[in-house]
């Protein structure tokens, strides 16, 4: 049995931070984030009885170590709760970004929404998207919103049942642009979301961040687009406190990263432009703005240095005609 499934990377608004179960990826508190298009992960998998092992292949290259380790997580666990009689047979994986990865942009949530999604069909799991979403939450908690799409929110929880994804209908998603500052900078965040709890920050973060959560599901629901996104302006800055005062000091900003930052402030308070920064774990830059206005937050970025482009709020996970498989 074959299917093929897409879904588009997020942004966090508010961004989790660590993880109070490592197997089941359970994060220590709720998270909001936006998915952006066109940006996607496209993915096909197929249960067959001739093949002996599991094989996982992303861009081009078979996934091997910790990363095909993470994939085995999300395979089992369907193989696991699925009745089909074809999900006992090894299974083929593979998957193309449309986008660069590991540059801060959200690619490990897309890609496992997508696996999520095929997966659940190739095993015939009629499941709603919150349900699938605690699928891809064994990949990578940020996934989970993947699969619902728009802007969602995964609650904190410790079963399936309470940790999943549910989406937030806002009328912002409309005229919201989504300028990407891409800084070319190769991070890796597992080990920063392990050793969260040991930064003397983090309980400083988790003071605050559930009035952070209501604030932003109250700004969203009001259409407020500038309480939204000076939210997560300044989230993005507590997100690197935290990081950077844990054991390793992780310091993923670059200087590119800064001069963003700078400028994006000027369009504020000189050209009265809403527009607000917006970084996940990683170098890269988001610039939440209007469509009005975001030629002009592009040309800035450019004016910067780096690479942009204008991306839009992407729709929940999907699955594909057969006609568009990878293989």
């Amino acid at each position: 049995m074959k299917a093929t499934a897409k879904a588009h990377p997020i942004q966090g608004i508010v961004k989790y931070h660590g993880m109070r179960d490592e197997q089941l990826r359970m994060p220590y508190h709720d998270s909001i984030s936006v998915c952006t298009a066109p940006s996607h992960t496209k993915t096909t998998v197929e249960f067959d009885f001739e093949r002996e092992e599991d094989t996982y292949i992303v861009d081009g290259e078979e996934l091997e170590g910790r990363a095909k380790e993470r994939v085995d997580d999300v395979v089992d666990y369907v193989r696991k709760t699925s009745d089909a009689p074809h999900a006992v047979y090894g299974v083929k994986l593979e998957s193309e970004n449309s986008f660069p990865t590991n540059v801060g942009l959200g690619s490990s949530a897309s890609g496992f929404a997508a696996a999520a999604m095929a997966l659940a069909k190739a095993a015939e799991l009629e499941w709603s998207r919150p349900e699938i979403s605690t699928i891809a939450r064994r990949g990578s908690a940020s996934a989970a919103r993947a699969v619902t799409g728009g802007f969602s929110h995964l609650y904190d929880g410790l079963n399936d049942e309470d940790c999943r994804s549910e989406r937030i209908e806002t009328d912002l998603e409309g005229d919201l642009r989504i300028v990407i500052g891409l800084v070319p900078s190769y991070k890796e965040t597992e080990q920063a979301h392990k050793e969260a709890a040991d930064s003397h920050m983090f309980q400083a973060r988790m003071a605050h961040i559930h009035e952070q959560i209501a604030e932003a599901r109250d700004a969203l629901r009001e259409g407020e687009f500038d309480r939204t996104f000076e939210l997560a302006e300044h989230d993005s800055l507590s997100l690197a406190a935290t990081t950077m005062t844990g054991p390793a000091g992780w310091v993923y900003w670059q200087p590119a990263t800064l001069r963003v930052f700078n400028a994006v402030r000027e369009l504020r308070s000189e050209e009265n432009i809403p527009a607000y920064f917006s970084t996940d774990t990683g170098a890269s830059v988001y610039v939440n703005t209007t469509d009005e206005h975001a030629e002009r937050v592009k040309e800035t970025l450019e004016d910067c240095g780096v690479t942009a482009a204008i991306w839009q709020v992407g729709g929940p996970a999907r699955v594909l005609d057969e006609s568009e498989a990878l293989f």
